[in-house]
């Protein structure tokens, strides 16, 4: 069996499992959640945790999008990051590329489309890399990670959706959850996992168990915990 990183899904959600605000990219939990008196006051604790999670962290050109990269004018300061984004459709744009080219230490750009707009783009910055494949595999994905780039551990920060394929492919190690004070409700909102559901009693397994490794009460009603996922 060919090695592949050591994976932690991190992701802020409200008590009742949601990631977005609500079912449209203009709503986001990051553009929303800092407006809501009672949970705006201490959600620079997840971003404060995000600073210490892992140098390898894996997301989508989709929530690139809406948190508003593709529309940025001015950069953040550089952080030691690498950034790993699955963007097909594409949902960067150039300035979005920019952006995060000045904003991380390297993108590696994940994507089955050949006619992404990276490609254009990959002589003009010297970390930019960019992996092509037909068909997305994401066990394969991860193990090109380690043993192309030495990626050890690896910080899963998608949408529900690819979340859901990460869980379904066992590919999932610990769980590093942050809870905001916050009931968002819609049967339609993404939530922590999404993607195909089972359908009968013998696909039982394709749940999986938790341990409860940490537990932490923050501040402003927030809460930390902090699972390994059971094999």
């Amino acid at each position: 069996m060919k090695k592949r990183p050591i994976t932690t899904l991190f992701m802020l959600e409200s008590l009742d499992g949601k990631i977005s605000s609500g079912n449209t990219d203009e709503l986001d939990a990051d553009k929303d959640w800092c407006k809501i008196d009672g949970v705006k006051e201490g959600l620079h604790q997840y971003y404060e945790i995000e600073s210490t999670t892992d140098y390898f962290s894996i997301n989508t050109g989709r929530v690139m999008a809406k948190i508003g990269v593709n529309d940025r004018k001015e950069y953040h300061n550089k952080v030691e990051v690498k950034f790993v984004i699955i963007d097909n459709k594409p949902h960067l744009n150039k300035n979005g590329i920019d952006y995060i080219c000045n904003w991380v230490e390297s993108l590696i750009l994940v994507t089955t489309n050949k006619n992404h707009i990276a490609y254009s783009l990959k002589s003009k910055y010297d970390n930019l890399d960019i992996l092509y494949y037909e068909k997305l595999d994401l066990k394969k994905l991860l193990e090109d990670l380690y043993s192309k780039y030495n990626a050890e551990r690896l910080t899963i920060q998608s949408g529900g959706n690819l979340n859901g394929l990460f869980l379904r492919n066992n590919l999932i190690d610990y769980v590093n959850i942050v809870i905001a004070p916050l009931l968002v409700g819609g049967k339609d909102v993404s939530t922590l996992i999404d993607g195909e559901s089972i359908s009968s009693s013998k696909e039982l397994n394709k749940l999986k168990a938790l341990e409860l490794i940490e537990f932490k009460q923050l501040h402003n009603s927030y809460v930390q915990l902090k699972y390994k996922v059971k094999k």
